[in-house]
């Protein structure tokens, strides 16, 4: 498969945003996000149907697969943001036009239920996308220095980024040692075993696994670890990363339980390959960006993640 880069993004381009899993629950979040962007020095378009609600879907299937299409579609729109995840992104895969998407690339920035539009993106297209800030979630109020400096860093350059660097200087912590170098694919875990055994599940083979997740017990955890064991993914995959695993801890009721670390343990820490957690992205406020597809390299006993090539052209 060939891999599509899309091109940076300058000051002045148009900036388009969508609802392709939720709506906010507070609708004045999209305002404040367009007011970020236009602050510093870009242009905005809103997707006709964002803001609607259709239950827990931000709209029906139709208006949200509308929406991105018009704006892959649309050769003013340059990049594209959802608005935030929730949940709804996987309700869309068999309707998009993936050939519509190939023919106009561009950046395409989200994370948590938005996972799922990505790898069908990768897998369909070859398209680079941004496991990175979103506009309702990242960009609406108290902006992390650390999330936009970085973000802004890797969507406005062609060269590598190079070193990734821990915010407030924390360190990344190993399960095992060793190096390696491969395309990363992952993110949400939750969503991702949403889409197993479907056309749009990734390859990883000689991937690097990424996985964050929010709000769900240990238990729950060890039961999505077991499914991509079952699968396999362990065994293609050349290392892990873990990232941040928010509320996801065992309550008080639970008077027989494994921690999250024992959990992690059982599932990483016999693998003959580089395994490293404590890597902050996720549902958190300083959140490093990944490009879905781009190469990288680790070495788990240095606590050391590359990003080695550009990921826009």
């Amino acid at each position: 498969m060939r891999v599509i880069k899309p091109k940076r993004i300058n000051k002045g381009d148009l900036i388009g945003i969508i609802s392709p899993a939720s709506t906010p629950d507070d609708l004045s979040t999209i305002q404040s996000a367009v007011t970020y962007f236009e602050k510093n020095g870009y242009n905005v378009i809103v997707g006709k149907n964002v803001g609607k609600y259709n239950g827990y879907l931000a709209g029906t299937d139709e208006e949200r697969t509308e929406d991105i299409h018009q704006m892959f579609s649309n050769k003013k729109v340059k990049s594209v943001f959802a608005l935030r995840g929730g949940y709804g992104s996987g309700r869309l895969l068999d309707k998009l036009n993936y050939k519509l998407i190939r023919s106009n690339p561009k950046i395409f920035v989200g994370y948590s239920d938005i996972t799922a539009l990505q790898h069908a993106i990768f897998h369909k297209t070859g398209l680079i996308t941004f496991a990175g800030p979103m506009p309702a979630v990242d960009f609406s109020a108290e902006v992390s220095p650390y999330t936009e400096e970085m973000f802004w860093a890797i969507v406005t350059s062609n060269k590598k980024y190079g070193r990734i660097q821990l915010p407030n200087e924390e360190k990344l912590f190993h399960l095992t040692k060793g190096t390696a170098k491969g395309r990363v694919a992952g993110g949400n875990l939750s969503t991702l075993v949403s889409i197993a055994g479907t056309e749009f599940f990734p390859s990883f083979k000689d991937k690097i696994l990424l996985l964050e997740e929010i709000g769900e017990m240990p238990y729950r955890i060890d039961r999505m670890l077991n499914l991509l064991r079952l699968l396999k993914v362990f065994k293609q995959v050349k290392g892990v990363i873990i990232g941040r695993f928010k509320n996801c801890y065992e309550t008080d009721a639970m008077k027989k339980f494994l921690t999250l670390g024992e959990v992690m343990d059982d599932y990483f820490g016999k693998l003959k390959m580089p395994v490293v957690y404590n890597f902050k992205h996720g549902h958190i406020k300083d959140n490093i960006t990944i490009p879905i597809g781009i190469t990288i390299s680790m070495n788990a006993g240095r606590g050391i993640i590359d990003i080695t090539e550009g990921a826009v052209s």
